[in-house]
């Protein structure tokens, strides 16, 4: 996972100013694949988050891959980064592995403070999630 950060954190530092983030964010969130319909209900719904944010979690053989969406195009942006960090990993590894390169970046300092609320949400449901297949694969 630490390869896939520092890949995030070359990719930030390589533009000038937050406008440039912004729109790097608005970009990812464009190619974010798109969420399974079924999965944008309330049950999927993360709570915290200004904008509506679905995620979703499915295990494969032991990896864990997420899929979101969310209403609004920086927010979608912010998942998917959160995804592109996590998703392919096993439980143990998401939960044992903390998410540097929110810091590195300044993404939290740089986000209002009703986003900067969504982004802690989706990173603690993001790990409630591998937490709960930890417990259930250990069965």
């Amino acid at each position: 996972m630490s390869e896939i950060q520092e890949q995030i954190i070359e990719e930030f530092s390589l533009l000038e100013d937050w406008m440039d983030k912004y729109n790097y964010l608005i970009e990812l969130g464009k190619e974010l694949p798109a969420i399974d319909e079924k999965f944008k209900t309330d049950e999927y719904l993360i709570r915290g988050c200004q904008s509506k944010v679905w995620l979703n979690v499915e295990e494969k053989d032991g990896i864990l891959h997420f899929t979101a969406d969310s209403d609004a195009i920086i927010t979608k942006g912010i998942v998917s980064l959160l995804i592109k960090a996590i998703t392919g990993r096993t439980p143990d590894e998401i939960v044992e592995t903390e998410l540097y390169f929110i810091d590195k970046i300044g993404l939290k300092e740089n986000l209002s403070p009703t986003r900067a609320n969504g982004l802690v949400a989706m990173v603690k449901q993001m790990k409630l999630y591998a937490i709960a297949y930890r417990e259930k694969l250990k069965g």
